[in-house]
């Protein structure tokens, strides 16, 4: 453990700005002196006690309520003590302020600081201590700043089923599998004569086609919560006055971006988060494509390139009513060509012929390759079937059940132990196996598998991961 998670710690655990209750709270071992200079008193455990918080003077800052949680029966495993006061920047402030310079204080029966090394919190510092006394696992951690962050309430309730552990259970449950598989590989190294006999009575093959099979159900539900959490990126394309920006607005059921009939309007992208089933989608408004003189319209066509370039999706908008216009017509062939040129194969392109009201005897040809739907932006005709088909290319499966909220790492790691399992099932499949390479091809399942959780980590990961969590928590 770094020098610095021996440090107490203290910060405001409350969002900023004016509240009814604001939150100071302290981790570290030892804190009865700091409890009595700031309390004036001894705390009886785990039981709320209502008193004025005092300064160096004996003066009362504030009251309120003081929880003390002594370790290792608390949220970090640390000794915490917790200030509950009035939400008032000012009178947090004051608190934290004495709170540090309580614990620099000298204690007068031992002529050394009551707290010594006392100090700010770093952002998710009070998490990563869990993580580091073994109060939570990564995942479960991972999990506090995804339900704090969650924007639907599907991801909210799937992150708090991850924070229970739902999430780690099944990775548990897949590597105590995966141990016992390993442990059967290699004790045959020891006995080379017996090798394959040993291994089939053992029925090692049924047992790593099991641990595929579960594997691929957990994976499935991780990716339905990485979508629950990140959302996928979806980018409005087309020509000016295709009606991009009334479908935004339709979308999202607000005026966000200006329609006008002048084309050009659009100079640079308007994004909005929309949620359709609780999953977050990315809407982003792009410049109408085509060629232009105007230096401003060019930057936000080159923009607008840029954002389908990192699309999870693509909507290219037709207009229906210019269907008959060959120059619109070609246009719109100019465009699908570049799509072609400049965006990567397994991004996917629905095409939306819009303004459905207004056309009369047009028959679009679609591309049989891809998705399609007919709509109109101003009327809402359509809608609900574009909704239903940005789920679909999203991989969205209506109502899952079990599902907890994951992050692009889990599946990435998932995705390594199940490329791991196909090494060693090909390896056990081959004839005269070479069982050092199984060995280790399912060595690196489980480092794989334990990268989830923490076991199998390094520090710069979880530096990365906690840097990222607000202060206080």
């Amino acid at each position: 453990m770094l020098a610095r998670h021996q440090d107490p710690i203290v910060a405001i655990a409350t969002a900023p700005g004016r509240g009814a209750v604001g939150i100071v709270r302290v981790s570290g071992r030892g804190l009865d002196a700091l409890v009595q200079a700031v309390c004036g008193r001894a705390l009886k455990p785990r039981e709320a006690t209502y008193l004025p918080f005092r300064d160096a003077q004996g003066q009362a800052i504030d009251q309120g309520l003081a929880l003390y949680f002594p370790g290792p029966h608390s949220y970090t495993g640390e000794d915490v003590l917790e200030l509950q006061a009035h939400g008032g920047p000012v009178v947090l402030q004051l608190l934290l302020a004495r709170c540090l310079e309580a614990g620099a204080a000298t204690h007068p029966a031992t002529s050394q600081p009551c707290l010594p090394g006392l100090r700010v919190a770093q952002p998710g510092e009070f998490t990563e201590r869990a993580f580091l006394n073994d109060k939570i696992d990564l995942a479960q951690a991972e999990a506090i700043a995804d339900l704090i962050d969650a924007s639907t309430e599907a991801a909210a309730r799937s992150a708090s089923r991850s924070l229970t552990g739902a999430f780690s259970a099944e990775i548990h449950s897949l590597r105590d599998a995966l141990i016992h598989l390993r442990m059967l590989v290699e004790a045959t190294l020891d006995f080379p004569e017996e090798e394959i006999d040993f291994l089939r009575k053992a029925d090692a093959q049924g047992q790593l086609s099991n641990l595929q099979l579960t594997l691929a159900s957990v994976m499935q539900r991780a990716r339905q919560g990485a979508l629950l959490r990140e959302g996928i990126k979806v980018v409005i394309a087309g020509q000016p006055n295709a009606g991009k920006s009334s479908l935004l607005n339709a979308l999202a059921g607000a005026e966000l971006a200006i329609v006008t009939p002048i084309a050009g309007t659009t100079r640079d992208k308007v994004q909005q988060t929309i949620q359709i089933e609780g999953v977050p989608l990315h809407i982003i408004d792009t410049a109408g494509l085509r060629d232009s003189l105007d230096e401003v319209e060019r930057i936000g066509i080159a923009r607008a390139w840029d954002e389908i370039a990192g699309a999870d999706a693509v909507l290219f908008l037709h207009d229906l009513s210019r269907q008959n216009a060959p120059e619109y017509v070609a246009a719109d062939a100019d465009i699908e060509s570049a799509l072609g040129q400049k965006l990567p194969k397994n991004i996917p392109v629905i095409d939306v012929w819009n303004k459905l009201d207004c056309a009369v005897g047009v028959s679009p040809t679609a591309s049989p390759e891809r998705p399609a739907v007919h709509l109109s932006a101003r009327t809402g005709q359509g809608l609900d079937g574009l909704r239903r088909l940005l789920l679909d290319v999203a991989g969205w499966q209506s109502a899952p059940e079990g599902i907890y909220i994951a992050r692009a790492r889990h599946v990435q790691a998932l995705q390594a132990v199940s490329s791991h399992l196909q090494e060693a099932a090909d390896q056990l499949q081959a004839q005269g196996p070479a069982l050092d390479l199984l060995a280790e091809e399912l060595r690196l399942a489980q480092n794989a598998l334990s990268a989830i959780t923490g076991e199998f980590t390094s520090d710069d990961l979880l530096g990365v991961i906690f840097s990222s969590f607000c202060i206080g928590k």
